[in-house]
């Protein structure tokens, strides 16, 4: 959708949305704003929850950085659907911010982490050991999100009080046993962007370990990654493929997608997250990504 008074001005205006926390946006995400402008696009910067921006004075708003979304995202998602033009869909917001689509992805033949999802208020009886991951299903960021060696009784103990401590907040759990390759293949992210035929794939890049032990419930808007670019093999891109198959609507609605993968207890690769809604893109990590989300952006502004 298109604003009539936007168009008669020629110059398409696009928001690029983040939250107060980060007012200049993540460095990662400004490296678009010179080739936007060099492609005669005014990107400008927005707080998704600032009451006195026009969102309907845009031609599109790109979700960026509104990471403090999470603890709100009812609001976040009401919010998403008042926004005319937004980038992904407020469908697809709706849809990715609750990890439930694992399930999903999972019932449709993707390669996903085991999950066992724990509801609010239902008991929970740890494993007999191994390691594992407790997370919200709503979080971004890795918050409220710990590492357990279920066979040590701290961790044990550790690990209830963090599923009690979700559950006490009314939040959905996921337990997930620790993909060790995380500790020395790392996870791969494919990143995919919006060309005039629909979403292509951009680059990929590495992330290391980034859980070190027991969530402790200290609240953190996002943590620090270990990034290093990576050239992803057929077998990834072909899961990759397989797991954007199954969004909602289809990929050829998206402006960007980030498709997360580890490989399994048999090394092929599973599906970890699905990021359709805020991923950072790491487009610093390949030549030529800035540009492309710049181009990115205009096919998708002349495709709707």
């Amino acid at each position: 959708m298109t604003n009539h008074h936007q168009s008669t001005r020629g110059k398409p205006r696009v928001a690029f949305v983040t939250c107060a926390e980060l007012p200049d946006l993540d460095p990662d995400d400004r490296l678009a704003l010179g080739p936007l402008a060099a492609r005669g696009v005014t990107a400008e910067i927005a707080v998704w929850d600032d009451p006195a921006v026009d969102w309907a004075g845009y031609d599109m708003v790109v979700l960026r950085s509104p990471w403090d979304y999470a603890r709100r995202r009812d609001e976040f998602v009401a919010w998403a659907r008042t926004v005319p033009a937004l980038a992904n869909p407020a469908d697809v917001v709706a849809w990715n911010t609750d990890k439930r689509y694992l399930s999903e992805l999972s019932a449709a033949g993707v390669p996903t982490v085991e999950t066992v999802w724990v509801e609010p208020g239902q008991a929970w009886t740890p494993p007999a050991g191994g390691e594992h991951v407790i997370k919200p299903a709503v979080s971004a960021g890795s918050q409220d999100t710990g590492r357990y060696d279920l066979t040590d009784p701290e961790h044990r103990e550790l690990a209830v009080a963090h599923v009690r401590r979700l559950s006490d907040a009314g939040r959905l759990t996921m337990v997930q046993p620790y993909l060790q390759a995380v500790d020395t293949a790392g996870e791969t992210a494919l990143l995919f962007l919006a060309d005039p035929g629909g979403l292509v794939f951009s680059h990929a890049i590495r992330k290391g370990p980034m859980l070190t032990g027991p969530d402790r419930g200290e609240a953190a808007l996002y943590k620090e990654e270990r990034i290093d670019p990576r050239t992803a093999t057929a077998e990834q891109r072909a899961v990759a493929e397989k797991v954007l198959a199954t969004v909602p609507g289809g990929p050829e609605r998206l402006l960007y997608a980030r498709v997360d993968l580890i490989p399994g207890p048999d090394g092929a690769p599973v599906l970890v997250e699905l990021e359709l809604t805020e991923p950072s893109l790491f487009v610093g990590y390949a030549d030529g990504a800035p540009d492309r989300l710049a181009g990115a952006v205009l096919a998708h502004l002349r495709r709707h």
